[in-house]
């Protein structure tokens, strides 16, 4: 099997810190000042945040590795754990995350797909997440996943004030 999916442990802590913080330096590095890409990752990136996160009951992790490489991962929250207040039939997205390199594969798919029958198995009514508003190629597979804008809330990357957008999908 090319594709293989597995749920994180603690045992992944650093692993996890690591892909986390090159994920998200591929991702927004060019269009964001290196203060603020410093900024955001010192207050991100620390051990005793990604413990808690881990071991919280309403969040869960998911390793995707492609060729038996680590390709990218995800992050699902519900109730008390989503980052903004969708309700209890929510879902959260919060991260979901492919290194450059695997990029174009499928995998984010496969992980959408994951979420996707989490939140059925859990009986929830919709799937969210936020993505920034400059994101296209992000925000054009979401849309291609039947994806739709119904919001936006502020995230800051260092002092800077930008614009996630808000995306839902109604579950059938």
């Amino acid at each position: 099997m090319t594709i293989h999916i597995r749920k994180c442990t603690i045992g992944d802590l650093d692993s996890l810190l690591d892909i986390s913080k090159k994920t998200f330096y591929e991702t927004f590095e060019k269009q964001n000042t290196e203060e603020n890409m410093s900024a955001y990752s010192e207050k991100t990136y620390q051990k005793e945040k990604f413990i808690s996160e881990l071991e919280h009951p309403h969040s869960q992790f998911f390793y995707i590795f492609y060729k038996d490489e680590l390709a990218g991962f995800l992050k699902l929250n519900i109730l008390s754990a989503q980052s903004e207040p969708m309700g209890d039939d929510a879902l959260e997205v919060e991260r979901i995350y492919i290194l450059n390199d695997f990029q174009k594969l499928g995998l984010g798919k496969a992980l959408l797909k994951l979420a996707h029958d989490e939140a059925q198995r859990l009986g929830k009514k919709n799937i969210w997440l936020g993505v920034w508003e400059y994101n296209s190629n992000a925000i054009a597979f979401y849309k291609k996943q039947n994806f739709k804008e119904v919001g936006a809330h502020s995230f800051f990357m260092g002092d800077d004030e930008q614009t996630d957008l808000i995306l839902k999908k109604e579950l059938i």
